[in-house]
Formats: structure tokens, sequence, C-alpha cells
């Protein structure tokens, strides 16, 4: 079973993502729709997405 947490970038509750490491990627699910399931993406799309964010802030 993955082992979901909120995402730090997560700025409050109605509007908020849930992460879980994976061997090898992430899972992101909404919080508010979690019977939808998740994506799963591979570790460096991940990371290149994360590196996207810090460059907005």
């Amino acid at each position: 079973m993955l082992q979901f947490r909120k995402s730090s970038y997560s700025v409050n509750e109605s509007a908020c993502v849930e992460v879980a490491d994976l061997p090898g990627s992430s899972a992101v699910r909404d919080t508010m729709n979690r019977n939808r399931g998740h994506l799963e993406f591979p570790s460096a799309e991940w990371l290149g997405f994360l590196r996207t964010l810090e460059l907005d802030d």
C-alpha cells in the first residue's frame, strides 16, 4: 500500500495534492478525490517538475 503525504507545495486545504515515493517513481493524487486513483511519474520527470516549481518562486 502506498504511503501518501501532503505535498509541501500544497498551499491550503482546498488545493491539496498528496505524494507517495515509489522505487524509481512518485505517485500523486488529489486529496479531495482520493478514490479516483493516482498518477505515477518516473523520478526524472518528477524531479524536473519540482525544479520548475522552484524556478517560479
